[in-house]
């Protein structure tokens, strides 16, 4: 590497299609790492995490589905999306639906299905299409409420970002991919993960949670410097 060559750091996202803070948090990351575009690349790959791995196939309406899980009222979880809503376009990211139709009911959905999909991608195809596969399950979630335990639907959005259709049917049904699936996400509670995004840079140093531009930078140029202290 010539002194003008970019550090490059590795940063795996252990996060759900179905949180919206994950969302926000790679429109941050985004963020910071365009201002330090030349100085940090990175290479980002998607870890699975379940918010919800008892959902039932047919899901669950999202407002009632957060109320009986923290205990809000509806008031409460109004003024909850309301918050979020504003720290996404922030971020820019958008929550919001986009259909031209009336909005669907927002639901929370069983995201296995998706997990593996994420992990054949990266297999496959790799870190760039594993994001972009990522990001059009975030739309498809976020801003045209399509169900996610619809399979067809899911290879859809796969062969959409250049996925083969029938391999990733298959991977659908591949149960060593599980396998992988379900051993990643221990491996996220043997980190203490228990909340996402969480950010493990480098393969040693965690950032949790959803955080400010500004504090991805500061903590990015961090690892980047103890990095090359031990290279």
């Amino acid at each position: 590497m010539t002194d003008n060559a970019p550090d490059t750091l590795t940063i795996d996202i252990y996060s759900d299609v179905v949180c919206p803070w994950c969302a926000i948090g790679y429109g941050q990351l985004t963020k910071a790492l365009d201002e330090l575009d030349g100085e940090i690349a990175a290479e980002i790959r998607w870890r699975p995490f379940e918010l919800n791995p008892d959902m039932p196939n047919e899901g669950e309406d999202q407002a009632a589905h957060l109320a009986r899980k923290y205990g809000r009222s509806p008031e409460e979880g109004s003024k909850v999306r309301g918050h979020m809503k504003d720290v996404a376009e922030g971020a820019g990211v958008s929550l919001s639906y986009e259909g031209d139709d009336e909005a669907p009911p927002a639901m929370m959905w069983n995201t296995r299905d998706c997990h593996k999909l994420l992990g054949f991608a990266l297999e496959q195809a790799g870190p760039k299409v594993q994001t972009e596969l990522k990001l059009a399950l975030f739309k498809a979630h976020f801003n045209q409420r399509r169900s996610l335990a619809d399979r067809e639907g899911l290879l859809d959005i796969a062969a959409s970002v250049g996925l083969h259709r029938q391999a990733a049917k298959a991977a659908l049904d591949d149960a060593d991919l599980e396998a992988r699936v379900v051993a990643e996400e221990q491996q996220a509670w043997d980190l203490n993960i228990s909340g996402v995004p969480a950010m493990i840079v480098n393969g040693k140093f965690m950032i949790p949670g959803a955080q400010s531009p500004e504090t991805y930078v500061n903590a990015l140029r961090r690892v980047a410097e103890k990095s090359r202290a031990v290279s």
